[in-house]
């Protein structure tokens, strides 16, 4: 049997991919032991945990401000759904996890979006899920951003001033937008 007859009848493996930033990431090595240039295989009944105890986490970060285990991604299957999704949880007690806006404590947990941001001290992770048909395993992929993900800690000293006029800060003004016909322009 060729390879092209097979390809047929393999089935599509959901997939989580992970765009990793950290400040001092190339000072310091916080990535080192995560093999960025490769799919890594994983069977969906796994917990797979990050943090920096190399001995329960499956991907560790060379970094004491990292929790011995930072958070844990489970596979489930919705009820009705044929979909495999992910549920993240914070498994730190001294770091809260903030995906997208919502923030995690300790051992809480939430439905991973299909595309989020999570963070916490300075790691940022832009998770991007790619569905598949297979249930038996899944797949991890990451991916290391040289530049920040966000920038929300990176403001300009100043305030903008606008090209013509004064700056006028958008709370002094509460002006709510208005609906036009195309002909009243």
């Amino acid at each position: 049997m060729s390879s092209f007859e097979d390809a047929d009848t393999e089935e599509t493996v959901t997939c989580l991919q992970m765009t990793v930033y950290h400040p001092a990431q190339f000072q310091s090595g916080i990535f080192q032991a995560i093999d960025f240039n490769k799919r890594d295989k994983l069977p969906s009944s796994e917990v797979v945990k990050f943090g920096r105890n190399s001995k329960v986490c499956h991907y560790t970060f060379q970094d004491k401000q990292a929790s011995r285990v930072q958070f844990s991604l489970q596979l489930f299957k919705q009820f009705n759904s044929s979909v495999l999704s992910f549920e993240i949880k914070n498994m730190s007690r001294k770091t809260s996890l903030i995906v997208d806006s919502q923030e995690l404590g300790y051992l809480n947990k939430l439905d991973l979006p299909y595309k989020c941001m999570v963070r916490f001290s300075e790691y940022q992770f832009l998770m991007e899920k790619e569905d598949g048909e297979a249930l038996d395993s899944f797949e991890t992929q990451f991916i290391l951003s040289p530049r920040p993900l966000l920038q929300e800690n990176i403001w300009p000293p100043h305030k903008p001033i606008p090209e013509y006029g004064i700056y006028s800060s958008c709370s002094a003004q509460s002006t709510s937008p208005t609906e036009m016909d195309e002909d009243e322009l």
